[in-house]
């Protein structure tokens, strides 16, 4: 391994200073949590989380936080992710692969719309309370 210059240093601090914010709770409305238990890792949940992160970081999403859970309980359906948005229901949707984890930020996170097909849990209107 070459010696590092002071730009590349500064390149890598930038790199992780970004890995770190994404996690920073403050002034993010939007949730994104990954069930990264010993069922879910082993059913590619770390996959799962790298591409929901490069997704987010490539639509330039500043208001996500993306964090990590261990097990929701839905071992049969891991990879599972929890999606938080403001206006809508919290879901979990299971099977998600990194195709899926890019279509949820795209199409839930930015486009606001349920992804039938994917979802395990999604309250009873009954229980949804309109504010």
């Amino acid at each position: 391994m070459g010696k590092l210059t002071l730009e590349d240093l500064r390149r890598m601090r930038g790199e992780k200073q970004k890995a770190i914010d994404m996690r920073d709770s403050s002034n993010k409305d939007v949730q994104v949590i990954v069930g990264m238990g010993t069922c879910g890792i082993a059913a590619g949940a770390k996959d799962t989380f790298t591409a929901l992160v490069d997704s987010i970081n490539e639509k330039g999403l500043t208001n996500v936080l993306i964090r990590q859970t261990g097990c929701m309980g839905l071992c049969h359906s891991e990879p599972t992710v929890e999606v938080v948005v403001p206006g809508m229901p919290a879901v979990i949707y299971g099977h998600v692969d990194a195709a899926t984890a890019k279509e949820i930020v795209e199409k839930h996170v930015v486009g606001h719309e349920l992804i039938e097909g994917k979802l395990l849990d999604r309250p009873s209107i009954d229980i949804i309370k309109n504010g």
